[in-house]
């Protein structure tokens, strides 16, 4: 079966008919298509470019692939059609090439110090085996790993980085041998900066970032994940802690009361950014456009750019090509314009996925 479908194509701001045969866009015409959406605007799939259907509500892992399948479509229903997994304590290969769910970039398992991480969710090592388990788990995902590049030191207090400058160096070195690209958490100023110098790929919240290290990071063309809807949990995370660490508690506060303009000059400064949610744990699925908001209203990018940070552009970012000719059959359709207003993306009049009429 094909189908048909003509309206505003973004980014190319022009109406165009698509026609989807199997997985795949064509604009030569096929006879016999069904028009399945006639107006509106037409975006490639949404990307959620920081998830975990690995996780559980609560931060227990997922029991079986029928949970991560669950989560999996929460996202996909609010038009998230790529799914960039930041790390899943959970394996699920087999879920790769599922045709009613979300395309999946994965990480294997977070690679985490002893005792100093979310329980059960990482693998736990010392500075000695982190590199061997960095290429262990780059063999576990499909294109990335997962670094833990801070957590709370109760020893000190505060937040610390995870191991030594040398062996977080190092573990960035072993995703890259192995072939893979390296995602790092840090809220942290001094993992941050740490992990950035060492040419990690991608980094997740960043909170601690300076001006500077966003300097550093817009020449390498290091990609910042924001996940500002995570960072907003810092006071109740903070409250939590105050009476056992009130050093702890009142960094995790600045940080984020500085986080909007960290995220503001970072994209001034030419960082690519994407959308990211960091669903799975304390925050639902199907929060993309919320996600979306936030970079518009706090963080100051235009809707355009946001778009681009959800759609076409992470999807070059992770290798899932868009509405060109031959591209994969993944896009979104809303009746309003979400340039106009962003809001729109709340609510998608049309999903297709993979060829697959969702909505």
């Amino acid at each position: 079966m094909a189908w048909h479908v003509r309206g505003v194509v973004l980014p190319d701001d022009e109406v165009r008919d698509l026609w989807l045969v199997g997985d795949r866009v064509t604009f030569t015409p096929v006879p016999g298509a069904e028009t399945i959406a006639d107006g509106g605007f037409v975006l490639p799939g949404l990307i959620d470019a920081h998830c975990h259907i690995g996780i559980a509500r609560g931060g227990a892992p997922v029991t079986s692939l029928d949970q991560a399948r669950e989560l999996a479509r929460v996202d996909r229903d609010a038009g998230v059609l790529a799914i960039r997994d930041a790390g899943s304590p959970y394996p699920y290969p087999e879920l790769d090439d599922e045709p009613d769910l979300p395309r999946l970039a994965r990480a294997g398992r977070h690679v985490a110090p002893p005792k100093r991480y979310l329980r059960d969710i990482g693998v736990e090592v010392g500075a000695a085996e982190v590199a061997a388990t960095v290429a262990a788990q780059a063999r576990a995902g499909n294109g990335w790993v997962k670094l833990v590049g801070d957590w709370i030191d109760r020893g000190v207090g505060d937040l610390a980085p995870a191991w030594d400058a040398d062996t977080m160096t190092a573990a960035v070195q072993a995703a890259h041998a192995a072939g893979v690209r390296a995602a790092v958490h840090t809220f942290s100023e001094s993992a941050v900066e740490i992990m950035v110098r060492a040419g990690v790929d991608s980094v997740e919240h960043g909170t601690g970032l300076s001006l500077d290290l966003i300097d550093e990071m817009a020449r390498r063309g290091t990609a910042l994940v924001p996940t500002m809807i995570n960072i907003r949990t810092f006071g109740g995370i903070a409250e939590q802690a105050r009476e056992k660490f009130p050093g702890y508690a009142e960094h995790m506060l600045a940080l984020r009361d500085r986080f909007p303009e960290v995220v503001r000059s970072a994209h001034e400064a030419g960082v690519p950014i994407f959308v990211g949610t960091d669903a799975g744990g304390g925050i639902d699925h199907g929060l993309a456009a919320e996600e979306m908001l936030l970079l518009h209203e706090q963080a100051g990018m235009s809707t355009t750019e946001v778009l681009a940070a959800a759609s076409w552009r992470a999807r070059e970012w992770l290798g899932f090509p868009g509405l060109v000719e031959g591209g994969l059959a993944d896009l979104v359709v809303y009746a309003e314009d979400p340039r106009a207003d962003l809001r729109a993306v709340r609510d998608p009049a049309r999903i297709v996925l993979r060829g697959r009429v969702v909505r």
